[in-house]
């Protein structure tokens, strides 16, 4: 797959900024789940990076499942519809259950996502998210990392067309214009 047309921006969250974060929303998930087994279920593909990290700054049992969910395709724009692409191997009937994501856009996704788990009655249900978009719907969200602008953003998981999920910034993806390339 060739890189999409673009140029990776300037740095948002710093690899030192997403540590510490990481390390204190650690701290406060194990404070609020204080002797209680967790469920660690990230959505795939961008948020397994942030996943891993926060599970092990989480100071409790945790255990671990994926789901996938599709709205962007290899688009850098949500076309609206959320598709389920894999499901849980968990059941979480009864099991505090953490939802971790990578970036929250409007909270459509998440709002679905919520819904679609709560119908299988975990214990409780809460959202972790390491990026919400300024003017996101963010009453359903439990724990944030970082607010960021509503320009496109890569790193740290985060990709566009499956490339530079492998940096540790966050930074700015400056899609290329139609007249970028004519000189």
């Amino acid at each position: 797959m060739t890189a999409p047309a673009g140029n990776i921006g300037r740095v948002l969250v710093d690899a030192d900024q997403l540590a510490a974060r990481v390390r204190e929303l650690g701290t406060q998930v194990t404070n609020d789940y204080g002797g209680r087994r967790l469920l660690l279920v990230g959505v795939l593909k961008g948020a397994f990076v942030f996943m891993s990290d926060l599970a092990r700054e989480i100071r409790l049992p945790v255990e671990i499942d994926f789901m996938a969910v599709s709205s962007y395709g290899a688009s850098t724009q949500s076309n609206g519809v959320v598709r389920i692409v894999k499901d849980l191997d968990i059941d979480i009937a009864g099991r505090d259950v953490l939802l971790v994501e990578d970036i929250v856009d409007s909270g459509a996704t998440m709002e679905y996502l919520l819904r679609f788990l709560g119908e299988r009655q975990p214990a409780s249900l809460a959202v972790c998210a390491l990026l919400v978009r300024e003017g996101a719907k963010t009453d359903n969200i439990d724990y944030v990392g970082f607010s960021v602008p509503s320009d496109f953003v890569v790193g740290y998981g985060l990709d566009v067309a499956e490339h530079y999920r492998e940096l540790n910034t966050i930074n700015v993806f400056e899609p290329a214009t139609e007249s970028s390339g004519l000189a």
